[in-house]
């Protein structure tokens, strides 16, 4: 068997368990888009364009209360604005691979994707089609997600309301930093960033999300060069 497709192959297969509360995120999305009014197409292709669950919900969110353009857009931008954090990590180990294949890995760097590759990447420092892992579990969750999207528009209708999927959307986040949290000080990062999260949340334009990262990172600087926590 080719090398490179048992990368790809274990990138597919190592992304799968995180994508368990990604089916029912799609659904809801395809479930609100046409509820929304914007039609199985444009529904459809916001899946395939923006192709984050996250911002695309906050786009329709916004669409239908009448939002301008520019806040629609600065929003969808500022809600993706973590993707910054995801692209600095990887393209670390990406230093070699040509500019085709840098476009086409930022598209599927995803949540997951960045979950389960960037720590094969630790693992294989010196494989020089370490790549084709992040592709392989960015394209699993892109097919999954286009699936999951088709069937909310489709089943829109006959989903009863009182399943309330929307139990999804945080289930999918906490389900990526969960297997994360290997360390005390991984727990007071993520306990400081979601507390931020919450007194900031009113922030205009969902700027909260910024400020509760941004309040992580710096716990997390600050505790990297202190002597409690430096190894």
């Amino acid at each position: 068997m080719n090398t490179r497709y048992k990368i790809f192959s274990k990138g597919c297969l190592d992304v799968i368990p995180l994508l368990i509360p990604v089916v029912p995120f799609g659904v809801i999305f395809g479930v609100i888009g046409i509820e929304s009014g914007l039609g199985s197409t444009v529904t459809f292709l916001m899946s395939i364009i923006i192709f984050a669950g996250s911002s695309q919900l906050a786009f329709v969110q916004l669409y239908t209360g009448g939002a301008t353009t520019p806040v629609i857009v600065s929003s969808v931008a500022i809600v993706n604005s973590r993707h910054f954090l995801y692209s600095a990590v990887i393209a670390q180990y990406l230093t070699k691979v040509k500019l085709f294949w840098k476009i086409i890995l930022s598209y599927f760097l995803t949540d997951q994707a960045f979950i389960v590759s960037q720590k094969y990447f630790k693992e294989q420092p010196k494989n020089k089609d370490r790549h084709y892992h992040l592709l392989g579990s960015g394209f699993t969750l892109w097919f999954v997600w286009q699936l999951s999207t088709i069937a909310g528009i489709v089943l829109g209708e006959v989903i009863p309301k009182e399943l309330n999927l929307a139990f999804a959307v945080p289930l999918t986040f906490i389900s990526l930093i969960i297997v994360d949290i290997k360390k005390i000080d991984h727990l007071i990062v993520a306990i400081t960033s979601g507390i931020f999260a919450i007194i900031f949340f009113n922030l205009p334009l969902r700027t909260y999300i910024i400020v509760a990262a941004a309040a992580g990172i710096l716990v997390a600087y600050a505790m990297s060069h202190t002597k409690l926590y430096r190894k």
